[in-house]
């Protein structure tokens, strides 16, 4: 009795995926296609949820790269003022791009970013990270084709942006630009401490880059000290050509050991940092949108002050808007 009572309540358990919403995804399997400038990686991506707008309670579908950033910019776009997990970078260096090491980094990374997503109260119940992880992938691909540039706006969205760009370069040409900032100074003090972090954060990960390298050259240059001991070994008597073996054996196993040691640096210290800059890169994004929302009421708050002042000078009395709620009450 007391066993199927233990049994019940582990059945029962809070983490129990039966009995309460949940939501995990995986990363895994990357394999390259394609070749040449063609070329590309690609992600399986593992969905395991009992959410009922979900499709079923697994779902397995084929990724690349350029889709989760098709996913970073559908709700950086949508969901302003909420922190949008940083994505990896692109390898800076092409040779590098399809190297084991740089695969399984970005490989991890990726599982890092769609699972903070999906950890998140109101990104999880986004449709574009739905559409992310179960649609297939001629669906994927139409979607990525459609651009969001500039030129496939709507008209009114057009005509709004070059109107913008004409009353700033006024604005500029009259001497009348002038920066819009707040005055609230928790913002302002967050703000600053935000951008010394990323100077602080950035230049540590320059110390750890120099710190991986460091540690890969000198095991390189032990690898080739030891091939051309070994190498000299062979061409001298017994006991001298066993002398310069035996350091030849010991800088290769010193080489190994140091190249394992960057590959732990490089991933316990500078790829966390490398992190944590992108991290408050994406909360520096989010302060600029902040920001533009600001500027955006105050222009609205000037244009509202011309008009009333030109209903004065009209002679028309200025009757305020009621408010849509207000509005709805009246109708009723």
């Amino acid at each position: 009795m007391e066993q199927q009572r233990s049994v019940s309540g582990l059945l029962q358990s809070p983490r129990s995926p039966s009995s309460q919403p949940y939501l995990s995804v995986s990363v895994t399997d990357p394999v390259k296609l394609g070749n040449g400038v063609q070329a590309y990686v690609s992600y399986r991506v593992i969905t395991k949820t009992n959410f009922p707008d979900y499709q079923g309670p697994e779902k397995i579908v084929i990724r690349r790269y350029i889709d989760f950033i098709w996913l970073r910019d559908r709700l950086f776009e949508k969901y302003k003022g909420i922190f949008i997990p940083p994505l990896p970078e692109k390898s800076a260096v092409e040779k590098f791009r399809f190297s084991a090491e740089f695969i399984e980094m970005r490989r991890q990374a990726l599982d890092v970013f769609v699972n903070r997503i999906a950890s998140h109260n109101l990104l999880q119940q986004s449709e574009d990270l739905r559409t992310f992880l179960q649609a297939d992938e001629e669906t994927m691909e139409r979607l990525r084709s459609y651009e969001n540039g500039i030129f496939k706006k709507k008209p009114a969205d057009l005509i709004q942006i070059f109107k913008d760009v004409q009353s700033k370069v006024s604005d500029v040409v009259l001497g009348k630009e002038k920066p819009v900032e707040e005055s609230n100074l928790e913002y302002e003090k967050l703000k600053h401490y935000v951008f010394e972090l990323e100077n602080h954060l950035a230049e540590a990960q320059k110390h750890a880059y120099r710190l991986v390298k460091r540690h890969r050259e000198l095991g390189q240059s032990l690898s080739d000290f030891g091939k051309a001991a070994k190498l000299l070994g062979a061409c001298e008597g017994q006991a001298l050509g066993k002398a310069f073996s035996d350091l030849g054996a010991k800088s290769e196993a010193l080489s190994v050991k140091l190249q394992k040691e960057a590959h732990q640096l490089l991933m316990s210290f500078e790829e966390p940092l490398k992190d944590y800059v992108r991290a408050v890169q994406s909360i520096k994004a989010t302060i600029g949108d902040r920001a533009n929302a600001f500027r955006q009421q105050c222009e609205l708050d000037e244009t509202m002050k011309l008009k009333k002042i030109n209903l004065y000078a009209s002679g028309l009395p200025y009757i305020m808007p009621f408010p849509p709620c207000f509005a709805i009450f009246c109708c009723h």
